[in-house]
């Protein structure tokens, strides 16, 4: 269970610290990422600018979809819209079906996917049980919200550790080997 719970990588930020090189340096060929504080802010109906700037950089090279638990249908349909990508949504990770219909459709083995998130018990969880590499990132929030909790999120990492999964980082970017 611990294994199932710990990122291959970790990033000590949001998802724009991601770039091209740190995929290629992975050998990843495709990308699964979640929607809600992944992408946007909880609630959030529209991407930014930063947002789609680097989709655009990303997906020259990879395909994206989006997959989200989130059940509004018409929320993540039109995020995914303003950056012209798929999505999936009410996933209900950390099932692994829905990754693997990402999955298939990008047909791609899972293995040079990487899922991408910023819950453990819901996207790691799911990539790591799907055969993805997992990449753990900051929430994205809301810059007008002063002081911002993240209660789940503080419990899984908690608890996580309490467990054993390691999620410190040396630098700015942290990795664990595939074979942990």
């Amino acid at each position: 269970m611990i294994s199932l719970l710990q990122p291959n990588l970790i990033l000590g930020s949001t998802i724009f610290d991601l770039t091209p090189q740190v995929l290629r340096n992975h050998k990843i060929s495709g990308l699964i990422l979640d929607v809600d504080e992944t992408l946007v802010p909880f609630r959030t109906k529209d991407t930014s600018a930063e947002l789609q700037q680097w989709i655009k950089e990303i997906r020259v090279d990879i395909p994206i979809w989006l997959v989200s638990n989130n059940i509004s249908y018409s929320r993540i349909g039109n995020i995914a819209n303003s950056v012209d990508l798929p999505f999936i949504s009410a996933a209900k990770k950390p099932s692994r079906r829905k990754l693997k219909e990402a999955a298939t459709a990008m047909n791609l083995p899972a293995e040079q996917i990487a899922m991408v998130g910023d819950r453990l018990f819901t996207d790691v969880l799911a990539g790591n049980r799907a055969g993805m590499f997992t990449i753990l990132v900051e929430p994205m929030v809301d810059p007008l919200v002063a002081v911002r909790s993240h209660p789940i999120r503080d419990f899984e990492i908690w608890l996580s550790q309490l467990l054993g999964v390691s999620l410190g980082t040396d630098s700015s970017i942290a990795t664990k080997s595939n074979n942990s």
